[in-house]
């Protein structure tokens, strides 16, 4: 079943604060919420992430009906590709080098900040890259 589009993009930008306060604070702790909340986002999709949850709870309700909808399967593939630079994050900011720690959330947030102010989604076009390509290579 289709998902409404704009409740990835409020995940984004709830993304995109919560990894900047991550840098400019350096709190790993903050760092380890969100790659949980990409954790669950991959696991079960973006409606089973927490962001996605109040997206569902709190702000859809107050928003017209969607005008547009999209397959959920690439915004859960960027969901792991948040998980993945997240946990190289956490890993550079635990257990060195730190400007890994910095560089891999930095990476995470311009991706999540894309999403949330352009509508454009770096996993979401890597996951219709790599299908593209298995496909052929079938």
């Amino acid at each position: 079943m289709d998902i409404d589009v704009r409740g990835p993009r409020f995940g984004a930008a709830v993304t995109s604060v919560v990894l900047a306060v991550t840098l400019i604070t350096g709190s790993v702790w903050l760092l380890a919420w969100q790659t949980f909340a990409f954790a669950l986002g991959a696991a079960g999709g973006v409606t089973r992430s927490p962001y996605g949850w109040v997206f569902r709870k709190a702000v859809r309700p107050r928003l017209g009906p969607p005008a547009e909808f999209e397959p959920p399967e690439p915004p859960r593939f960027a969901q792991a590709v948040g998980l993945a630079f997240a946990a190289v994050g956490l890993i550079g900011w635990t257990v060195g080098p730190a400007w890994l720690g910095s560089a891999a959330t930095a990476c995470a947030l311009g991706a999540a900040f894309l999403n949330a102010a352009f509508g454009y989604c770096l996993g979401c076009e890597m996951y219709l890259v790599v299908r593209r390509v298995t496909v052929r290579a079938k």
